[in-house]
């Protein structure tokens, strides 16, 4: 291979490798919240799934065209949109990109989905999210959430 080639491939290499999210210890704790989440969801436990969020008046959800502040906030919203285990069906998400920011910053991007007895599959409530996961005491929790809906 001439060393123009050679060249060219590494530079591409170089470009491209930074672009590649890595799994760290930190990223693999914030998934493993991620799954907690997910099996407290499924059983219907609302309020096990809020411990993946930060006990604070500081975070924020944002979701449609309206947005609040606050875990107890967060959690009363979620009642309301999900008052039972029916409503709430089963939640299967998909984290596309979970990507370190800094030692206590994590990024993830993905995609969610519900399954409810009563909907058929094509019909099942999906969208996308993107979190932002603070170490907080030492514990990775969600700090900001942005969750939307597809249309339908």
């Amino acid at each position: 291979m001439p060393v123009q080639h050679l060249f060219a491939f590494a530079l591409v290499l170089l470009v491209a490798l930074p672009a590649v999210a890595v799994e760290t210890p930190a990223t693999a704790a914030v998934r493993k919240v991620l799954a907690v989440q997910n099996e407290a969801w499924n059983r219907g436990d609302l309020e096990g799934f809020m411990q993946g969020y930060w006990k604070s008046d500081e975070i924020r959800f944002a979701g449609g065209d309206s947005f609040n502040y606050g875990w107890a906030a967060t959690l009363q919203s979620y009642r309301k949109g999900y008052p039972d285990a029916a409503a709430m069906g089963q939640l299967s998400f998909d984290p596309l990109e979970v990507r370190e920011l800094s030692p206590d910053v994590i990024y993830v991007f993905g995609k969610w989905k519900l399954m409810r007895t009563n909907e058929a599959a094509n019909k099942a409530p999906h969208g996308l999210f993107t979190l932002l996961f603070e170490r907080k005491d030492g514990a990775w929790v969600i700090t900001r959430d942005h969750s939307s809906a597809a249309g339908g």
